[in-house]
Order: structure tokens, then C-alpha cells, then sequence
């Protein structure tokens, strides 16, 4: 009998990284604070005789979208601080302002952002127009006016926007791979999914996650093949190497992780849970029993990075232990999964499969099985009545002749 660990539930964050940012200080054109005027809401309608609309757009000084902030209107051309605006219409995320129920006038349009001017334009509004006035920050008038200081700082930001702005789409073509080759990995569809992450790792080889995720990938297409070689009835040479790549690979990501300057705890018990099944699974298709011993440090290494876990990590150091036939080993990693989780029934399975090999045979042929075994099995029965191995064990204490408690209960029954 082989029993495989599991796979973490839920893995890393659906997104490799997040996209940056830079922000351009708008040029101050008029200071001070704006007094609040009337609003685009609760006024006339455009549609109301002799009355117009306005909308537009604005774009900052760089060619960027302005996104907060308002525009604002006001007759009063003195530029003074305490000057009236007859109305505000607030920028939405798009950058786009627009409101209604506006006077025929002859106004100044002033953008505001963090209560600063950051520019203005003149607005003839006639009755029953919609006007459209966009602000575009970029033009030479606006240029022009500004300072040699001020010009250089903005040349230097354009660089470091294009700069930003290759660096997400570069994180953004990451993310994609990353999702795909997830799904891949999910459906089994492993070559493509190497192939993907083999690109993504080649263009960001520092990103511990990318892999992480290869590693996946590998150790499906490595399983694959000890799959096919066990149909087959034969073996596959292929097999170390297979299961070779995809240690490396988690290798890789544990290092850089542990290098990084954000290094993260759950990729490190994620990563060292995954090269503890590889290297679980190249011990058995194998026959190599040493790389069940360091498939054992790897799940040591992920209960002691995410002990919220260590339930499951121990519990897969048993099953792989087992798997490899060191009994007593599996038998106190057991302990260890039922001590961080004492309801997780399979621990107390492995428990006692590992522990019966210590059975004993008298000359009456009567078995007797450790105390500690015994125990095991009868808890694996409370806890999973009706698990999948719970006719197995019935068996086997029925054949030790010890009696099977009949006060097991499926869960929610009473």
C-alpha cells in the first residue's frame, strides 16, 4: 500500500506582482484653497431653456489620465485666493468631468487637485450648448510656462514612466503565464505548462514563485511517466532525471526566497512541501530509500515555516516514510501530524500500518500488536467511521483478535 501526501490547498496569491505606480505633481498655476461653489447635481437640467452643459477630459503634464480632483468654474478673472466658483464637477477614475444645468456665461475653468490649481481655460458657454473642454497638460502653451527645473523634472519622470510602464507589462505577461500554466498543471496538460514557466523563469529568474510553479510542472510530467513505466510493467531510466529537474526547481525557489529581502513563510512551507514529494516520489519509483530520509527534512522545514500547517506536513513526512518502509520513522511523524492535528484520522492509519509490522506471533499462533497500534486504529475509527480505510482496519483488528468498538458513528449522526 502507498500513501501519497497532499498537495497545499489554495497555493500562492492568484498574482505574481503588482503593477507600480509613479505620481507627477501638478504644476501650481493659481494658489490657494477653492471655495466650494454650486454643483453639477441638484441644479437645472441642460435641457431647461437657456441653460448649458459642460464635459471633458483631463490629462496631466506626462500624457497621463488625471483621476481625482475637479474642475471648476468661476467668472471672477482677479486669480485671487478667496475667489467665488459658481460651480464644481468632480473627475471620475477615467479622468473625465461633467455637469448640467450650467448659466450662459463667459467662464475661467480651473482644475483643481489636492486643493491647488494645477491648470485653467478659458469658457464661453452658450445657452443650450454642451460644451466639451478637455484639459490636456501636454500642450506647448502649458509647457512653455513652465520652469527650466520643472521641465527637467518631468523629462526625467516620462523616463521613469516608460520605464514603469515596460516593467507591468512585462509583470502582466508573467501573471498570464503563471495563470495559465496553473490551469494547465490542474488539468494535467504538464508540457505546455513547463514550457510556459520555463519562458517565465528565463525572463524574471529571480521570482521565487515562477519556480515554484515549474517545479509543478515538472514533477506532473515526471508522476506521468512512473505512472505510464507501473502500467506498462516496466521502467522508465528517464525517471531520476525527471524527478531531478523539478527538485532543482524547488530548490531554486527556496533559495532565492531565502534571499530575498521580502522573503515570504508560505512559499517557503509551500516550496519545501513540494520538494518533499518529489523527492518522495523519486525514492519510490526508484527505489532509493536515502531521498525519502531528505523528503522528511524538506516537510520538517515546511511545518516549522507554517505551523498552521504542520498537521498536514508531518502527516505527509509519515506517508512518505511509510511509503519507503522506514516504520519507525513514519511511526514518529505521525506523532508529530497528530500533535499539531489530532483530528486528522489518516495520522493515526499510518500510525498504526506502521507499528503492526511489530506485531508479534506466540506459539499458539496468537498476534499481538503494540499497545500503541491498537490505540491508533481505534482512533482512526472515531474520528473516520466510514473513511476509506475504515474496513480495512476493522479487518485487521478483528484478525488480532481485538474487538472492533461498536460505538462508531458517521460524522452527524447521533
Amino acid at each position: 500500500m502507498k500513501v501519497f501526501g497532499v498537495r497545499v490547498a489554495g497555493g500562492f496569491a492568484a498574482s505574481l506582482l503588482a503593477v507600480a505606480a509613479l505620481g507627477l505633481p501638478g504644476r501650481m498655476i493659481a494658489q490657494g484653497a477653492a471655495t466650494q461653489g454650486n454643483t453639477a447635481q441638484g441644479t437645472a437640467p441642460a435641457t431647461a431653456p437657456g441653460m448649458a452643459s459642460i464635459h471633458g477630459h483631463v490629462t496631466d503634464r506626462a500624457g497621463i489620465t488625471v483621476t481625482s480632483g475637479e474642475v471648476k468654474l468661476t467668472t471672477d478673472r482677479s486669480a485671487n485666493a478667496n475667489r467665488k466658483f459658481e460651480y464644481t464637477f468632480p473627475l471620475d477614475a477615467g479622468g473625465n468631468y461633467q455637469g448640467t444645468g450650467v448659466k450662459p456665461g463667459n467662464y475661467v475653468a480651473v482644475v483643481y487637485q489636492s486643493e491647488v490649481s494645477v491648470d485653467f481655460l478659458p469658457a464661453q458657454i452658450a445657452a443650450g450648448e454642451d460644451k466639451t473642454l478637455d484639459f490636456d497638460m501636454t500642450r506647448k502653451e502649458y509647457i512653455d510656462k513652465l520652469s527650466p527645473a520643472e521641465k527637467e523634472q518631468l523629462e526625467e519622470f516620462k523616463k521613469q514612466h516608460a520605464a514603469t510602464v515596460a516593467a507591468n507589462a512585462k509583470i502582466e505577461n508573467l501573471n498570464a503565464m503563471l495563470t495559465s500554466s496553473r490551469a494547465n498543471i490542474k488539468a494535467g496538460n504538464f508540457d505546455p505548462a513547463v514550457k510556459a514557466m520555463t519562458d517565465a523563469t528565463a525572463a524574471k529568474p529571480d521570482e521565487p514563485i515562477l519556480w515554484e510553479v515549474l517545479g509543478d510542472a515538472q514533477l506532473g510530467v515526471a508522476d506521468a511517466a512512473a505512472k505510464a513505466a507501473k502500467t506498462a510493467k516496466t521502467t522508465d531510466p528517464s525517471l531520476p532525471d525527471k524527478y531531478g529537474v523539478a527538485i532543482a526547481s524547488y530548490q531554486k525557489a527556496l533559495s532565492l526566497n531565502a534571499a530575498s529581502s521580502k522573503s515570504s513563510a508560505e512559499t517557503a512551507a509551500i516550496a519545501n512541501n513540494q520538494l518533499g514529494q518529489a523527492l518522495g516520489r523519486l525514492s519510490v519509483a526508484t527505489g532509493q530509500p536515502e531521498k525519502a530520509k531528505d523528503a522528511a527534512a524538506a516537510y520538517e522545514a515546511a511545518a516549522k515555516a507554517d505551523p498552521s500547517k504542520a498537521g498536514m506536513y508531518y502527516f505527509n513526512e509519515a506517508a512518505t516514510l511509510f511509503n519507503a518502509s522506514a516504520m519507525d520513522d513514519a511511526a514518529a511523524a505521525a506523532d508529530r501530524a497528530i500533535a499539531a492535528d489530532p483530528a486528522k484520522a489518516d495520522a493515526y492509519y499510518i500510525k498504526g500500518q506502521a507499528l503492526i509490522q511489530k506485531a508479534t506471533v506466540d506459539a499458539s499462533g496468537k498476534v499481538t500488536a503494540p499497545p500503541d497500534c491498537v490505540a491508533a486504529y481505534q482512533k482512526y475509527l472515531e474520528l473516520a467511521p466510514t473513511g476509506a480505510h475504515a474496513e480495512e482496519v476493522k479487518g485487521i483488528l478483528q484478525g488480532i483478535g481485538e474487538q472492533v468498538k461498536s460505538t462508531y458513528k458517521a460524522p452527524g449522526k447521533k
